[in-house]
């Protein structure tokens, strides 16, 4: 997707925040990474705001994505902070997104992360609400976030993008992540039906709608057809009941192509019958991760234990400890404070500060989660 836009001049300011765009950089696996903050002008820092990633698609880039797919206008009433990153450059001299985990491939999750962390440190954001979208390429990376990095991600949105193939099958987020998947039926970018490197869509719903614990049977509504000269028309399928609260939803275009609904700029046929970015907000304001309870204790094939719980600080990590490849400590913001691999996980582990904790045990078959209770 390409698109050639006039982008105006951007009034930046750094001591008052004012609808204010800012261009940042920052090192991340010896590569110079390039992100584009929008900072609402309803933003004073005094309270904790939402983080909304929004990534472009293939061939794109921040700027085109900023402006193709706005959430700006909704910022400015909803105060939540916009980041729009760059992909890098393939060989060809296109951005894209390493959403397939191309073996040696850049480290975008890792990047996406530690962007996290870059702008909280600078901006008071709210770590229980921090959420993904993207077009094409950048909905694949929506979903790669929620299944690599779901401890930081709260819910995602697709637009146009789906999930490489077989990726569901290796895909085990720490909670259920709600997610919205927004696809036309006549799309020749990324086909509904899937092909040799891609999931059907329907498939990437039914995933979500497992991995959430949704009824699998969605209530059905057709969309207002209030565009009748826009070439398509659009259903919206509803996934409720899921664990936490959580939801899947699914606007099925049909005769939709590669295309954002409601889109400044049609680039292909383009549904003007709902705003994508209006609805993913919609979907997106519902949900904190403390909300979502699957970080509560779950039943799986291998049992493990920490104790004693509560502690006053040192814990022991009882269980079938010989199949445990990492170990995870997370606060209950989803950061993690403390990381031990295989063998250098110590008899006795120690948490300093008290709180409710969340311990992330990854096995050669399984990741579990404990909840931990320091004193």
């Amino acid at each position: 997707m390409k698109l050639f836009t006039t982008i105006g001049s951007f009034f930046c300011a750094l001591v008052a925040f004012s609808q204010t765009t800012i261009d940042h950089t920052l090192q991340h696996g010896g590569l110079t990474r390039e992100y584009r903050l929008y900072i609402p002008a309803s933003y004073d820092g005094t309270e904790s705001v939402p983080l909304l990633f929004n990534l472009h698609g293939y061939t794109s880039n921040n700027v085109q994505q900023e402006v193709y797919a706005d959430f700006r206008p909704i910022a400015d009433t909803a105060n939540f902070i916009i980041v729009h990153p760059n992909g890098t450059l393939d060989l060809g001299g296109n951005r894209y997104w390493n959403a397939f985990n191309i073996p040696g491939g850049v480290d975008d999750v890792g990047f996406l992360s530690t962007l996290i962390d870059e702008i909280s440190q600078s901006y008071t954001i709210d770590m229980n609400r921090v959420y993904s979208t993207g077009m094409s390429n950048g909905g694949f990376m929506s979903y790669e976030l929620a299944c690599a990095l779901g401890y930081r991600i709260t819910a995602v949105a697709s637009v146009t993008g789906a999930m490489p193939k077989n990726r569901p099958s290796t895909c085990n987020p720490p909670h259920p992540v709600p997610a919205m998947q927004i696809h036309g039926t006549a799309d020749p970018t990324v086909p509904y039906n899937g092909n040799a490197q891609q999931e059907s869509i329907e498939d990437v719903v039914d995933y979500w709608v497992g991995q959430t614990g949704c009824n699998p049977v969605p209530v059905v509504t057709q969309v207002p057809d209030v565009n009748t000269t826009d070439g398509c028309t659009a259903e919206q399928y509803v996934y409720s009941g899921g664990i936490g609260g959580a939801t899947v939803e699914f606007f099925k275009i049909q005769g939709g192509g590669h295309t954002w609904p409601g889109a400044p700029i049609d680039i292909g046929v383009t549904n003007h019958d709902f705003d994508a970015s209006v609805e993913i907000w919609r979907f997106f304001s519902k949900y904190k991760t403390t909300d979502l309870v699957s970080f509560e204790e779950q039943e799986e094939a291998v049992e493990f234990t920490l104790y004693p719980n509560p502690t006053e600080g040192n814990y022991t990590l009882g269980g079938a400890v010989e199949t445990i490849r990492s170990v995870r400590v997370l606060d209950t913001s989803g950061k993690v404070i403390e990381t031990y691999e295989g063998n250098a996980i110590p008899a006795e582990l120690e948490i300093k500060q008290s709180g409710m904790y969340f311990v992330q045990i990854e096995t050669v078959v399984d990741t579990i989660i404990r909840k931990l209770i320091v004193r």
